[in-house]
């Protein structure tokens, strides 16, 4: 039986401490752990967690100095979690522990991640769900893995899966994406989502904007990471070309009498493109020297084994 890891953040979750803790014991299909980390919370949720850890092992209670979000809370619980296999998920109650054993299923079917989609989800529709459908459209589109619900906290992951992430910004939905590109096998299931009873949401339309802008990090560390100049030397050769096609048109209406250099913007536009062609080039070799340094002195290598045999 594998060791499960259930990684909760919790941030001014006090009614819901109790009753989550109630549905976590009732799971008897795995040997499991609970690594809550309090994200600076000015409730009681802190104090209910010492009184639970303190009767019960299995919880096991990380408390920051203030609220970092979501992310860095997820980061933390990964980093301290033990089992073969992590489990995230919300305090709210939203998430249910019921599930966790459906999740484990799929991972013994050799899945190494398996992403929770709430198919009837309990919230309202024009300031959650809407905003929600249009963010997972663009994910699955541009990352190219197609999921229901990046927004579902509930996942399983094997642990060496999570082994090198390093989360940042909003990323933590992200991370069936990055397994996906490091070579990981994906699947999706339904899980159960209740109403809020409990407490205040945390989430808002601010959060979906925010989404879209790491959307734009994780498309480029997906496909550039290890050759950053294909990125920004094509903006560069772009600039260029726009460059010389502006001068080359501009000279020719001189020539032909149509207009002179000053009449036009043509020999501005030319100029600006050409210093912008530059910078982009500059940046490339850049970050050229960044991804050597970063590969390099971590001593990461640029692919990702799955198995070894006689090696």
């Amino acid at each position: 039986m594998k060791k499960v890891s259930i990684a909760i953040a919790i941030y001014n979750e006090e009614e819901n401490i109790r009753p989550l803790y109630e549905k976590l014991t009732a799971l008897t299909q795995c040997d499991w752990e609970a690594v809550c980390v309090d994200d600076g919370s000015i409730d009681k949720s802190f104090q209910l967690l010492a009184e639970i850890a303190e009767k019960d092992s299995r919880i096991r209670v990380i408390q920051f100095r203030k609220n970092y979000g979501q992310t860095a809370a997820m980061s933390a619980a990964f980093s301290h979690a033990s089992g073969e296999v992590i489990i995230p998920m919300d305090a709210d109650l939203q998430n249910d522990p019921a599930d966790i054993p459906m999740l484990l299923e799929k991972i013994n079917e050799g899945y190494d991640v398996v992403s929770g989609w709430r198919k009837n989800r309990q919230d309202t529709f024009l300031s959650r769900r809407l905003p929600s459908m249009i963010a997972n459209y663009l994910i699955s589109k541009i990352t190219k893995v197609n999921l229901h619900d990046y927004g579902c906290s509930l996942k399983a992951y094997r642990s060496e899966i999570l082994k090198d992430v390093r989360l940042y910004g909003e990323m933590h939905r992200f991370i069936p994406a990055y397994a996906s590109w490091h070579g990981a096998r994906v699947t999706e299931v339904v899980v159960r989502h209740h109403a809020r009873k409990f407490g205040k949401s945390k989430y808002g339309i601010g959060r979906t904007l925010k989404v879209v802008l790491d959307l734009f990090t994780v498309k480029f560390l997906m496909d550039y990471m290890t050759r950053p100049m294909h990125f920004f030397g094509n903006l560069a050769i772009f600039s260029i070309l726009v460059s010389f096609l502006s001068g080359v048109i501009a000279i020719a209406l001189r020539l032909a009498g149509i207009s002179s250099l000053i009449q036009t913007p043509l020999p501005l536009m030319s100029a600006f493109f050409f210093m912008i062609g530059i910078q982009f080039l500059l940046m490339g070799l850049v970050a050229e020297v960044l991804t050597r340094v970063y590969f390099e002195t971590l001593d990461k290598p640029v692919y990702n084994i799955r198995n070894k045999i006689n090696i």
